[in-house]
Parts: structure tokens; sequence; C-alpha cells
């Protein structure tokens, strides 16, 4: 793997950034088959190694599945270009996308395209909840921690955070059992010293905290930009399971307790995100800017909207990259652990509840207005389901057919106008 000229690793993870539609799902199949089927750079059983490693951090799994790949092949500086380049096309096309909704997201075209949107990323969550249940629930204690999750947030109220730990605290005490730990021809790596550790996490800290500390000093604590800060420095740190997991929980605080969007903005915002390349988690960047755009205390809107979206972005992400550097040496003996991989088990089981979750949510908010059925989002809901349920098509394709649907009438209208 030494061999592998680390301008040419550049030039493929800057290829691979490109084509990151489609969610966590797409972008591993992406890096599957450039990674291990074309280049040979990893070979399967290193991939899926990364990979089960990755699911058991909070965070975007994909991306940190690039950050632990490219530490692979070129130590840590291969993880950082692996990583940053997994995200910069997205933060630089959403950054766009949003400046785009608040200079026109009032007008006929731009609304239009939204009303297609937003029912193809019903259909669309509504999809992963089957795929990860078809996937995760094979035994009865796995079904029962999913049921409970869902209906634990969508009834009784509960906090996002509490609902996971009570999971992994399930799945230790009814799934160890039930729990298979990988045996292979690898043998554990010796332990890294402790002094690499310490270095890894007061770095990566200091980091993170940085600018959140010079946001709250400059804006003082009330203002928006420290309370996004702080929000999505604490919301890294719980999205188990992938964006779709954690959104429910970000879109009831952004939407109800800060009121940085509104609940059909948070479902464009999405959208946006399916739309781009990168993880996406990405949302919370539009989320951001929208919410600084509003509020930016003694800035000038542009400016805070600019700041708050680039600050969540590096809180969002820079925890990956300390999780991944801390953590690799440690991989293979994680992995052999049973409690670990039985409470994991347990966190993977809830997503499924969490996610069913977000579906209901999004379509509370895209179906209905007002008590009525808002009966042309319906129908492209349908047909976004029959295109990714019946005709397996990809998200992006969907998208693009339902928006397309969704600015129709407004084209028709105004050519006979």
């Amino acid at each position: 793997m030494s061999d592998i000229p680390f301008r040419e690793a550049v030039r493929t993870w800057f290829l691979i950034s490109l084509q990151t539609f489609g969610g966590p799902a797409g972008q591993i199949a992406v890096m599957q088959h450039i990674l291990v089927d074309t280049k040979r750079w990893i070979d399967q059983k290193r991939f899926l190694h990364a990979l089960n490693y990755c699911m058991l951090l909070p965070g975007p799994e994909a991306q940190q599945l690039a950050i632990y790949i490219g530490w692979l092949l070129h130590g840590t500086r291969g993880g950082l270009v692996a990583g940053i380049l997994f995200v910069i096309p997205g933060v630089v096309a959403l950054l766009g996308l949003s400046v785009v909704y608040v200079l026109y997201g009032d007008t006929a075209m731009v609304t239009a395209l939204f009303a297609g949107l937003a029912p193809a990323v019903l259909a669309i969550v509504a999809h992963a909840v089957w795929r990860v249940g078809r996937r995760s629930l094979k035994q009865p204690a796995q079904i029962a921690i999913a049921s409970a999750a869902f209906v634990c947030l969508a009834f009784l109220g509960v906090p996002f955070p509490a609902v996971i730990a009570v999971a992994a605290l399930a799945g230790w005490v009814f799934l160890r059992r039930h729990t298979s730990i990988p045996e292979d021809e690898d043998v554990a790596p010796p332990p890294p010293r402790w002094s690499r550790s310490a270095a890894i996490v007061v770095i990566g800290l200091a980091l993170w905290a940085a600018p959140v500390l010079a946001v709250v000093l400059f804006t003082g604590w009330g203002s928006t930009l420290s309370q996004q800060g702080l929000f999505f420095s604490g919301t890294a740190l719980v999205t188990f399971g992938g964006a779709y997991a954690v959104l429910a929980y970000v879109a009831q605080r952004a939407v109800e307790t800060y009121a940085w969007v509104t609940p059909d903005e948070m479902v464009r915002g999405l959208g946006l995100a399916e739309t781009t390349p990168g993880p996406l988690i990405m949302v919370v960047q539009f989320v951001a800017f929208l919410g600084a755009y509003r509020d930016p205390g003694g800035l000038d809107p542009w400016a805070a909207a600019v700041i708050g979206s680039l600050l969540t972005t590096w809180v969002t992400f820079v925890p990956c990259f300390m999780f991944i550097f801390l953590g690799a040496p440690y991989v293979e003996r994680l992995r052999r652990n049973r409690s670990l991989s039985a409470a994991l088990t347990g966190i993977t089981a809830a997503v499924v509840g969490v996610i069913a979750n977000l579906a209901v949510y999004f379509a509370a908010h895209t179906l209905f207005a007002d008590g009525s059925v808002r009966w042309f989002s319906v129908g492209i809901a349908v047909l976004a389901a029959i295109m990714l349920f019946a005709l397996r098509w990809g998200v992006l394709r969907t998208l693009g057919v339902c928006a397309l649907v969704g600015v129709l009438p407004t084209i028709v209208a105004h050519l006979w106008g």
C-alpha cells in the first residue's frame, strides 16, 4: 500500500468526492468500486474491517471511512486529504444553493422546484427505513428496540440522545449471546503510545473548540452564531446511524426551539443535500445559513450567514478526524469486544425507529397543510416511491425526475400565460 504515489491518491480522492451522491450507501459503493474493485488499493476484508469500525462512531460513516482508508494508505496526511476532499464539493455547492434560496426562494420557479423535491425526499426516507430495517432487524429483541425507539420519539417526546443511550444498554443486555465476534487471520497490532493518543485528543479538541470560542467572545453567548456553534458541536457527538437518524432531533430543535428554519425549509434543505455531493448531514449547513442570515446580531446578514454555515460545517466534521486518528490503531481490539458489538447492534436497531420517526415528521409537513391533503405532493411521493422501490432507480435520478414534475406546471402556466 505504501507504494501508491501520494499525488495519485489525491487525484483519486478528488474524483471520489465528485461522485458521492445518494447518501452513505451510494458513497460507500463508490469507494468500494474505485478503491477495492478497480484500483485494488485495499482488499475487501480490510475495507469491511474499516467500515465496521466507522459504524461504531457518531458522525457520517462514509466520510469517516474515507479518512480511515486515507490514513491506512498514507498516514495522517492521507487521512486529512481524503476526509477534507470528501466534503469540499458539497460545502461549496450547498453554500451556493443556500445563497440562491435566500435570494430567490419566494419566486414561482424555485418554489415549484422544492414542491417536487420535498415529496421525493419523503419517499427517500421511507426507502431508507425499509433498506436499513431489512438489513438490521433479524431478531425479536432488535425489532422491539426499533419499535420502542419510534414510540419514544414520535409520541413520548423522549430526547434523541436518551433513546440512543438506552438502545445501547438494551443491546448490551439482550443481544450479547447472539453477537458473533469476527475471526480473521490478521493479528491485532500493538496499541500506540499513550503520548500519541493524548496529543491527538488535545490537538483535536483545540481545533474543534477554537472557532466556537472565538464566536462566543466576539458575539456573546446569546447570539445565533454562538448557539449554532454549541448546538451543532453537541449534535456531532450523537449522530449515530448517519444523517437520517439524527435529522429528526436536529429538525425538532432547529424548528421548534431556535426557529432557525420552518418545517418546510427543513425538508427543502434535505432535498438540497440529497442533490449535492457529500454526506447528507450537510443539511445542517443550510439550516445554519438561514438561521444566521435572519438573526445576524450586529453583523451584516450575509457575513453572519457564511460564518454560521462554515462554523457549523467545521464543528460537524472536525470530530470525525479525531475519532479516526485516535481509534484506528485499536480497531482490532474493538471489533473483538463482544459487549461493545452488542451495544452497537442495539443502536443499529434503534436507528430504524429513528428514521421511521423522521419519515412521519416529513410526511406531516409535506403531504398536509392546514388540515387538508396536498394531492399534488402525494402524487409526487407515490411516483418517487415507485422509482425507488419498484424500478430501483438511484436517489439522484429520482430527485431529478421529481424536480422536473414539480416545475412542469409552472413552466406550462408561463408558456400559456
